[in-house]
């Protein structure tokens, strides 16, 4: 598997729906933490679970947070979170969704981009 990312800059990018064996990839490729912003079972009973990835993350030497967000709204609770999580979490950051766009969407609304 290769991690198809779009780097947004520096020190956070955003990734496509991950799975649990995508965690040690994302270490290997220099990654120090994860977010993910994609609600459990939004695709189905077949999307892995937040709870495989951080297990996954944790396995794999990451740091690992939970942000599920709606992918047509988010609310100004989710982007301060999403900034806080930015601030506090080790870099650099992979965040994830769906396809990446609601996780570039939060980065920007965060970084008031």
């Amino acid at each position: 598997m290769t991690l198809a990312l779009q780097r947004l800059d520096a020190e956070v990018s955003v990734a496509p729906q991950l799975g649990p064996e995508a965690m040690a990839e994302a270490k290997a490729a220099g990654f120090r933490s994860v977010i993910n912003n994609r609600p459990d079972f939004e695709a189905g009973p077949t999307q892995p679970t937040s709870a495989s990835v951080e297990a996954a993350a944790h396995a794999a030497g990451l740091e690992y947070a939970y942000l599920p967000v709606a992918p047509n709204f988010q609310s100004a609770e989710e982007i301060a979170r999403f900034r806080e999580l930015i601030a506090s979490m080790p870099k650099p950051i992979l965040a994830f969704c769906r396809s990446g766009t609601r996780s570039g969407k939060l980065w920007r609304a965060a970084a008031g981009r």
